[in-house]
């Protein structure tokens, strides 16, 4: 089963499109989770069992990772979110050449999805794309402040560098198997790329903390009703704010997104 076959049957099973972002900032992990081993992996655990009824993917950002303890964190959250039977789509941003990028591939052992730059070419992309029962989803137009300082540049062609990144991953996309990293922050980009790329799914950071459109990332994200939108801080983080039981209410704040998602599908 590919990737995006089984994120079908998950969105079906959940009725969500929700993708919950798990960075989990060492400076913001609550008092529960920070005297045991593996904090990172303690938080996880806790904000899965909260939220896993409402996800429909989870997306760890590697940059929380990037330590011994915190690819030890990232392998139990991993294999624990595939127990209870949620892809996982490692959000990396890698690109790069030859033997780097294939090694670079090789996290897809363990993930079932990952985000990669298309900005150094085919070449850079052909030992993930070559995996083709995985998830690879290209940045196109990110959810940032600055993303149109290079992605809305004109070429002589007459498009934005962005749209010529999506024409690209459409003639690249043999194995079926490319996805486009599309921000809720930029709707008109969003709809244009839906025309552009129609059976291309997206996933679409930036709505929660960044305040993207989320009646834009539903209509104009989807393809075939598979995508996903995602929040991090907005829902790990919602126990900050609550004056209830601090993991209960990252799973009240997963909830509402799909809720609220789902009135727009």
């Amino acid at each position: 089963m590919t990737f995006f076959e089984r994120l079908a049957e998950r969105i079906a099973t959940t009725n969500s499109i929700v993708s919950v972002g798990l960075d989990p900032d060492p400076d913001r992990l609550p008092d529960a989770v920070q005297d045991v081993d593996l904090p990172r992996w303690a938080f996880n655990r806790r904000i899965i069992d909260a939220t896993h009824e409402h996800a429909a993917c989870y997306k760890p950002n590697a940059a929380f990772y990037e330590d011994s303890d915190g690819w030890r964190a990232l392998r139990e959250t991993i294999a624990y979110a595939h127990g209870k039977d949620v892809p996982v789509l490692l959000d990396a941003k890698r690109g790069d050449i030859g033997n780097t990028a294939r090694q670079y591939a090789t996290v897809l052992d363990e993930a079932d999805a990952i985000t990669v730059n298309p900005y150094m070419g085919r070449d850079s992309l052909d030992p993930f794309l070559s995996r083709s029962s995985k998830g690879i989803f290209l940045l196109c137009r990110t959810s940032n402040r600055g993303g149109g300082d290079i992605q809305d540049l004109e070429l002589a062609s007459g498009e934005p560098v962005y749209e010529r990144v999506a024409t690209l991953a459409d003639e690249w996309n043999d194995e079926g198997n490319i996805g486009l990293v599309v921000g809720a922050t930029a709707p008109a980009e969003l709809e244009a790329l839906r025309e552009l790329v129609p059976e291309i799914p997206f996933l679409v950071p930036g709505v929660g903390a960044q305040g993207g459109d989320e009646a834009a990332a539903v209509e104009y994200g989807l393809a075939e009703g598979v995508g996903l939108v995602n929040s991090s801080r907005g829902i790990i983080f919602a126990g900050e704010q609550a004056r209830g039981e601090y993991f209960g209410a990252a799973g009240e704040a997963a909830k509402q997104l799909k809720q609220s998602l789902n009135r727009h599908r």
